[in-house]
């Protein structure tokens, strides 16, 4: 009986499966960073997982003298070095800004939406794959030298200030993002 019943639902599995992988809409676009590429992200649900954060938590960014994602970090940056610097924008988000304002989170109760954004980055930094080649050795180290001045600046903050600040920035990030986002 097992097997027949498999039999009658395996076809219509995979034509479900056929179905959503040609609506991109559910699948999800790419983003291309230079050489990397990821796929199967769906950009209007991180901002909405963004705004319901913001919102919610009403991060009020307060202190207007410093940025952390100037315009030195994030202004004509080639398509190469697109990858390293999103790769490390997001390990740095991962890492540093959610893993500390999770607390903050959870009191809010608005994990949910806090969840699809840190899941989203993992999977878009998990997926860029920068290239170790040697050729590429000028166009990482121009993207390094951009990460540590967001670097140096968020750790010149009083943490908690520089959390608050960085996770206010979470949109400039998408916007630059954005760029790099095909339709």
């Amino acid at each position: 009986m097992q097997t027949s019943l498999r039999q009658q639902i395996l076809p219509g599995l995979s034509l479900i499966l056929l179905v959503l992988n040609q609506v991109p809409e559910l699948q999800g676009q790419e983003f291309r960073f230079g050489p990397c590429q990821v796929t199967g992200v769906v950009l209007p649900e991180l901002w909405e997982a963004f705004w319901t954060v913001k919102n919610t938590v009403k991060t009020q960014d307060e202190l207007t003298s410093a940025r952390l994602l100037k315009p030195q970090v994030l202004q004509n940056v080639s398509d190469a070095e697109s990858c390293y610097l999103a790769h490390s924008l997001l390990k740095f988000y991962l890492n540093t800004v959610f893993k500390n304002y999770h607390s903050k989170i959870v009191k809010f109760k608005v994990l949910k939406s806090f969840s699809t954004l840190a899941n989203n980055f993992l999977v878009i930094m998990s997926k860029l794959q920068p290239s170790k080649d040697n050729a590429m050795l000028p166009i990482s180290d121009s993207a390094r030298r951009r990460f540590l001045l967001f670097h140096r600046t968020f750790k010149q903050l009083d943490i908690e200030v520089a959390l608050a600040k960085a996770f206010g920035e979470v949109d400039i990030l998408l916007a630059w993002m954005q760029n790099f986002y095909q339709l």
